[in-house]
């Protein structure tokens, strides 16, 4: 009887198996159901841009005509809302590691950086990619004190020299100097931000600042000479760029969302390169900002717009952006390297480019 019974259970057992096949085989996932991506892009109701406040007014500002024009004409707003996406824009003073901190924490999918921020948190193993440029060859500035006679850099040895710490400017003029010889030690650096580097020039605290156009402001007004500019070099050693990151986990999740703000990165950097737009691309800025608007055509001065704000990634914007990482070894300002040529991907720069029929606008820089 035990027997039977054990051939009875084995008997049952098999069309519960076959059963319970036939129900996995007809409820199985679908190929065609949406896929995981698809499922999170529709749940996508905010994307968070940063970028870094160089305003001297009230309103917020990028400071550059490109990133400015998309935020006052509500370009991406009006893009992403055909999608139920609304748009966060947030404006940071201090910029580079307070973003960079937010990157890490995922309270932002993309920031407009200068080169150095942008170094500093890849090599901090922030996982970003570089998608678009979006300022390159952006001049630099030293403002001395008057009557001292200072004309090079070997007259400032020891001398008190102000630079904001931390930001595209540090990496400026650490690659500036690199190519004369000198680092940090051999000068006094003081880390100030323009306003506060302005202010101590004018009182006599300090020998020099290194900077942008507040630099050529203060000129104009007689409280420093200006000896030494980027402008000066034909190797570009010193010039600023800057770019577009994102975090590569969302880029991965919703690439259709990124081209849309490529595409719109693209259309800006066209308006802003046209001859014709020129003089309403600086006032845009200028007036948005509150700066000067002769002192910002002057820091632009025969430099062509479609030039400085080409968004290719192309060799020469690489290449610079890749001596940056080295020159911020040497100096400790970062401790790992930086691969930039893995770090980019021009995937949607040029993907956008055909979209827009923008093909063959651009070149590359030399």
């Amino acid at each position: 009887m035990a027997t039977l019974s054990k051939r009875n259970r084995f008997i049952w057992i098999i069309p519960a198996l076959i059963f319970v096949a036939l129900l996995l085989f007809i409820f199985k996932p679908s190929s065609s159901a949406p896929s995981k991506t698809t499922n999170q892009t529709e749940n996508i109701v905010k994307i968070r841009i940063a970028v870094p406040d160089l305003s001297s007014s009230e309103r917020h500002s990028s400071g550059t005509p490109l990133v400015d024009y998309i935020y006052l004409n509500q370009l991406l707003e009006k893009e992403f809302a055909k999608k139920n996406i609304q748009v966060e824009w947030q404006f940071f003073k201090g910029a580079g590691p307070v973003i960079n901190e937010a990157l890490a924490n995922k309270q932002l999918d993309f920031a407009f950086l200068g080169d150095l921020a942008a170094i500093i948190g890849k090599s901090n193993q922030i996982d970003t990619t570089l998608l678009v440029a979006t300022g390159r060859h952006i001049d630099a500035y030293l403002g001395v004190l008057p009557n001292k006679g200072y004309t090079s850099l070997e007259q400032l040895k020891g001398k008190r020299i102000a630079i904001f710490q931390g930001t595209a400017m540090q990496l400026s003029f650490d690659q500036y100097i690199e190519r004369y010889g000198f680092t940090e030690k051999d000068f006094r650096i003081i880390n100030l931000d323009p306003a506060a580097a302005n202010a101590a020039l004018a009182a006599k605290q300090i020998d020099a600042s290194w900077g942008l156009m507040p630099i050529l402001a203060l000129k104009q007004q007689k409280i420093v000479e200006v000896p030494l500019s980027t402008g000066q070099r034909q190797d570009g050693a010193g010039t600023i760029q800057s770019g577009l990151v994102g975090r590569s986990e969302f880029i991965k999740q919703h690439p259709e969302i990124v081209q849309t703000l490529v595409n719109t990165v693209l259309q800006s950097a066209h308006w802003v390169s046209q001859p014709e737009n020129r003089d309403n691309a600086i006032q845009l800025v200028t007036k948005n900002a509150g700066l000067p608007t002769e002192l910002y055509a002057l820091s632009l001065q025969d430099k062509a717009l479609k030039t400085v704000f080409s968004p290719l990634l192309d060799e020469y914007y690489l290449g610079h952006l890749q001596e940056g990482v080295q020159t911020a070894l040497k100096a400790k300002l970062i401790k790992r390297d930086v691969d930039v040529k893995q770090w980019q991907n021009a995937e949607f720069v040029e993907r956008g480019i055909q979209q827009l029929n923008y093909v063959n606008y651009w070149n590359s820089s030399k």
